[in-house]
């Protein structure tokens, strides 16, 4: 479209000769005689009826074919060969490529679910969360290392933060005593991640033996602790960011 556009500037409205245009553009005269004639940009046009390809006819019964498979165990579930081998027993006489890239088409869809999340949603006064951080700060002219310890209601996602010099059995129940006094209430449960201040023990079965005097506190503020069964699996990690509370 802009060569085009190009020869018709230099045709019509600098004055130049249809074999000057010819000679600067290395077109053909013939060709910018089309382009002079017709303002419309250039466009494809079809010689022939596209021919409708083999597999189309197939196209509904593969996709079938997929969709029970998903709802299979994962080594019971056919390949894209296999796949083809069964429409070749049903009729189809085309190649295997087409079937491949149609079961890759199919797998693409799919992946999107991949992406998907459920929400979590909690009642006032439901849940608290907790969790470290390691943070990098300056005193006194002299950059160290601090603990910083996150809380953040799971409903009203208020946080509270606070820092210590590391992350003792004392620092913990410091924390949470301080947190508790800043919401002024307590939370029905606290959801914690598995710091071996709080967790002594965690088995095969992921079952957990909580240290003593994180159990005290609990008790004290009657309280239910939850342990995360996994950095994936739990909103921890990725609540209690420091860019998601920035944000």
């Amino acid at each position: 479209m802009e060569t085009a556009a190009k020869i018709r500037r230099l045709v019509l409205r600098d004055g130049h000769s249809i074999r000057s245009a010819s000679r600067s553009t290395g077109l053909s005269r013939n060709t910018i005689k089309k382009y002079l004639k017709d303002s419309s940009p250039p466009h494809y046009r079809r010689s022939h009826v596209p021919v409708r390809h083999v597999l189309a006819d197939y196209e509904d019964r593969l996709r079938l074919y997929y969709e029970q498979d998903l709802k299979r165990p994962r080594r019971e579930r056919r390949t894209a060969v296999n796949l083809y081998e069964q429409l070749v027993e049903e009729g189809y006489s085309g190649s295997y490529s087409p079937v491949c890239r149609f079961v890759k088409s199919l797998k693409a869809d799919g992946s999107q679910l991949l992406h998907a999340f459920i929400p979590l949603h909690f009642k006032a006064g439901d849940a608290l969360q907790f969790d470290w951080s390691e943070e990098h700060v300056v005193l006194g002219g002299v950059e160290q290392k601090v603990k910083v310890a996150h809380f953040r209601l799971s409903h009203s996602r208020k946080a509270f933060i606070v820092a210590y010099p590391c992350e003792s059995q004392e620092m913990v129940l410091s924390a949470f005593v301080r947190a508790l006094s800043y919401y002024d209430g307590v939370p029905r449960r606290v959801i914690i991640d598995n710091p071996k201040t709080m967790v002594t023990y965690v088995s095969r079965s992921k079952d957990r033996i909580f240290h003593p005097r994180f159990l005290a506190l609990m008790n004290h503020y009657v309280m239910t602790r939850r342990a995360a069964r996994s950095s994936k699996t739990d909103c921890l990690h990725t609540s209690l960011r420091l860019g998601e509370r920035a944000g």
